[in-house]
């Protein structure tokens, strides 16, 4: 049986298969280059490693207060290393990406203080960690109040209106490297740089903290390379690897960081306490392994863009520009096509293959949400995944893939579903 007859076996039609094999052709010189960023970022991360010299001693489990927990200090020293940081907080108490942001948040400021985003409105999830959704323990429950200032319609930053928004209550910058659900390019490391530069000489004290969900090593430098106070993310994303089953990450300034460790534990205890129950050995290899497995889920977004974009539908990014995340955004006008494009992905899952997503009001959330994740982890959006907000302009959010093939497959099955329930011609893939 050769290759072709395995898709058809798995559900993909000759056209639609014929079609993929013509767009990774092309693609073949833009994933050298993945290959390549890849490389480099790999060697970084064995390099901290090496430098912090980590031994099978540090897999080893602890419980109760976890005092002297080896593995876990060593791993924040791993991070610390390869975010070229002076600190870092890695725990599996973090429970996701916005518990490690309200963490980060909630820590460095104080009632009175003011928290600016610079880059738009902030992920849907934090409108209630801020209060732009009433919540209970939200920031504004406890006087921090919250101004943000839009990109300007080609995503760049509005220097100016930033200029003006900067008060005497400022006290943290918010930066979101991704899109989230917006229609918005996302913001190169280069980009945050040069912003983070700007706010620093208005005042040099703010706090420039940066939500780096999705765009770990998908670059040869992090935020914290080019300026960021704090920097944030998920293990549940990039950096796990696809083998953390949960936990989060807070690198930067040493004296952020520790807030962060006395908001995360208590006051008094701070990074001393918090054991690790056997989850570090999956940290430490979802780690060493991350730069390859966003490689892979790189390569997926690149394709997804390239199919879609050819048939007509708004991407973003576009087929062609370049990247500084995992996600990719295919807009389809209607809630039929973000519906089947997420059934084709959850078709494709080693996990839950069989069923199908809906959409629901999922907490956080201001409508209702379909996703789509057959994965080992619950949640994991490192591994092949996709939703999106059933509203308009009805765009879907695709990223991840452990291995780059299997992405492909699950570009090429919710190509598939959609030409099935007639919202892509198949015709128009021979052309």
């Amino acid at each position: 049986m050769n290759l072709e007859e395995m898709y058809r076996n798995m559900g993909i039609s000759r056209e639609v298969w014929a079609y993929g094999q013509k767009i990774e052709e092309e693609l073949r010189e833009r994933f050298a280059a993945i290959d390549e960023m890849a490389e480099y970022n790999q060697l970084k991360v064995l390099g901290a490693m090496q430098a912090c010299r980590v031994s099978d001693i540090h897999f080893a489990a602890t419980s109760g207060y976890g005092y002297n927990d080896l593995g876990r200090d060593t791993l924040e020293e791993v991070y610390a290393a390869a975010f070229h940081a002076e600190s870092a907080l890695v725990r599996p108490q973090i429970t996701c990406g916005t518990h490690a942001l309200a963490i980060a948040l909630a820590a460095n400021l104080r009632p009175g203080d003011e928290l600016l985003a610079v880059s738009g409105k902030p992920y849907d999830t934090l409108e209630e960690v801020i209060g732009i959704r009433p919540s209970k323990g939200s920031l504004a429950e406890y006087g921090i109040t919250y101004r943000q200032v839009d990109l300007l319609p080609d995503s760049s930053f509005d220097l100016e209106g930033i200029r003006a928004a900067v008060n005497e209550r400022t006290r943290m910058i918010h930066i979101q490297r991704s899109k989230g659900y917006q229609t918005r390019k996302t913001l190169s490391v280069e980009e945050i740089g040069q912003v983070i530069a700007f706010v620093k000489s208005i005042r040099p004290d703010l706090i420039c903290m940066v939500d780096n969900c999705y765009g770990e090593f998908v670059e040869r430098l992090e935020p914290t390379d080019v300026g960021a106070d704090l920097c944030v993310g998920s293990l549940i994303k990039n950096p796990g690897g696809g083998l953390a089953p949960i936990g989060g990450y807070i690198v930067g300034k040493e004296d952020y960081v520790e807030n962060c460790a006395y908001r995360l534990t208590s006051p008094g205890l701070g990074k001393e306490v918090g054991a690790t129950l056997g989850v570090m050995q999956s940290f430490y290899q979802g780690f060493f392994l991350s730069p390859t497995v966003t490689a892979g889920a790189l390569k997926g977004a690149v394709f997804a863009a390239n199919v879609y974009e050819r048939l007509g539908f708004s991407v973003l990014p576009d087929g062609s520009e370049s990247r500084h995340d995992i996600i990719q955004s295919i807009t389809f006008g209607t809630p039929e096509g973000v519906i089947e494009f997420c059934k084709g992905i959850q078709a494709a899952a080693p996990v839950d293959s069989y069923v199908e997503p809906e959409p629901w009001a999922m907490p956080g959330y201001d409508s209702d949400v379909i996703m789509a994740a057959g994965a080992f982890v619950q949640g994991s959006s490192i591994e092949l995944s996709a939703d999106g907000p059933i509203k308009p302009p009805y765009a879907v959010y695709f990223q991840g893939g452990l291995t780059w093939e299997h992405a492909k497959f699950g570009i090429l099955k919710s190509l598939q579903k959609l030409a099935d329930a007639g919202l892509v011609d198949l015709d128009k893939l021979k052309a």
